[in-house]
């Protein structure tokens, strides 16, 4: 049978206008990339950071619905966000839980207790507090999605970044454990596992990682991308395509997934 060519993006992506979706830290970086890239297909965006120019920036620019200070891993900001959403969207069609943070790099001996609990709290915990609150309303809305940001070290274990390998590993396990919980309420759960996206957190990882091994910044770029089968970093709006394919019809059918947005990343 021939397939006819959809007119339009967002044809293609059919059911993404009028979607109530909230993206945590969706201020800079790939949660911009994601709130910026939704509201452009007709979504109504809500977002939240910890950082007030961030949230101004992203009103200057895509005008969301909401935007809001708040810290995942607290959960009386979890519960006062979710307050604001249900006022002001009227419910909720999806979560993009994208929030997280690097960690500390070092050895195992070095790490502190309070540098893993943090990186622990953010990356993992904070996706718990959120989904826990969106589950409700996503049920209510008659079904939904839900994707979570894991990471290409949440596939690879991670020498010198284990509290963000351990957290983004645990994101995986989260989110197959939702799909099967969730998935007879017509709730989409999937994780994105983006390999080295460029921008300041990854230029900030990559500066400590040499100074650690005193090699120069560029040397150590070219040693992360030979690990890299495209040998390229990503973009965000790679990881932003790819939630909105998640999210519209064209991915009613995918849940339970790690969906690598990585450019194949070898090792780590």
């Amino acid at each position: 049978m021939d397939r006819i060519a959809p007119a339009s993006a967002e044809e293609f992506l059919g059911g993404l206008r009028d979607q109530r979706v909230l993206i945590t830290a969706g201020g800079s970086g790939i949660g911009f990339a994601i709130a910026s890239t939704l509201s452009a297909l007709g979504a109504s965006v809500a977002i939240c950071d910890i950082a007030q120019p961030l949230l101004d920036e992203a009103n200057a620019s895509i005008g969301p619905a909401l935007a809001t200070i708040a810290d995942v891993s607290s959960e009386a900001d979890v519960d006062r966000m979710f307050g604001e959403v249900s006022d002001r969207l009227g419910g909720l069609d999806a979560l993009i839980n994208n929030a997280g943070i690097a960690g500390p790099t070092g050895g195992v001996d070095e790490i502190t207790v309070e540098d893993w609990r943090r990186c622990i709290d953010v990356c993992l915990t904070g996706q718990f507090l959120c989904a826990r609150r969106a589950t409700p309303m996503l049920k209510a809305a008659g079904g939904g999605s839900i994707v979570n940001m894991s990471s290409a070290a949440g596939r690879h274990g991670y020498a010198y970044r284990s509290p963000y390998s351990a957290a983004k590993f645990g994101v995986v396990g989260f989110t197959q454990s939702l799909a099967k919980e969730l998935g007879p309420d017509k709730i989409r759960v999937n994780a994105i596992l983006p390999g080295i996206v460029e921008g300041p957190r990854i230029d900030n990882v990559i500066s400590s990682r040499a100074r650690q091994l005193g090699i120069s910044h560029e040397e150590m770029t070219e040693r992360y991308l030979k690990n890299v089968s495209l040998r390229r970093m990503v973009s965000p709006y790679d990881v932003a395509t790819m939630v909105a394919f998640l999210l519209s019809d064209a991915g009613v059918n995918i849940s339970g997934q790690s969906l690598g947005v990585d450019g194949n990343v070898e090792t780590l």
